[in-house]
């Protein structure tokens, strides 16, 4: 189990209430897409660095692909945000490189493709490569999308910075 650390998810509670949990895309239906509880987002993203050791703790020990994806979204939105030092996570970040899930895929390429961690882009191509020899089925989308648009900000960045 998870424990709080600073007591986030105690406030949390206390300020918004039980909240609904993430909805992930339904095979079979028009539902490309995750939907995530903006009023637990933004109560994250607004706390900025002090909510990062709680993240990163989610990040190492949880199971729930659910939570791991809600987690990668906020971390997501605050890179967006300006948040500092989300980088320094790549520790907790690489223990989903080998992942088959394509909604955790997706995101942690769309963090690695801002982060920048230069030990991401292995990971990278190893996901675009075993995705592309075992086709997932089972989503409205494809992970490949966001993991090659990743790898492709990697090399663009690494060629403009030698000219």
């Amino acid at each position: 189990m998870i424990q709080p650390i600073f007591n986030y998810t105690y406030q949390y509670n206390n300020l918004y209430g039980n909240c609904t949990q993430t909805n992930m895309p339904a095979l079979y239906t028009c539902k490309n897409y995750t939907e995530f509880n903006s009023e637990k987002t933004d109560f994250f993203v607004k706390q900025g660095e002090h909510v990062l050791p709680y993240l990163n703790q989610i990040l190492l020990y949880s199971k729930n692909e659910y939570q791991l994806t809600e987690t990668l979204y906020i971390l997501n939105k605050m890179l967006d945000n300006g948040t500092k030092n989300i980088d320094k996570m790549y520790y907790s970040l690489s223990r989903l490189n080998n992942t088959n899930s394509p909604y955790i895929q997706t995101f942690l390429a769309g963090i690695y493709r801002k982060t920048q961690v230069p030990d991401a882009f292995g990971p990278l191509v190893s996901m675009l490569i075993k995705n592309s020899l075992c086709k997932n089925t089972n989503t409205n989308f494809d992970p490949n999308e966001e993991i090659g648009g990743a790898i492709l900000s990697y090399i663009s960045d690494r060629f403009r910075n030698q000219t």
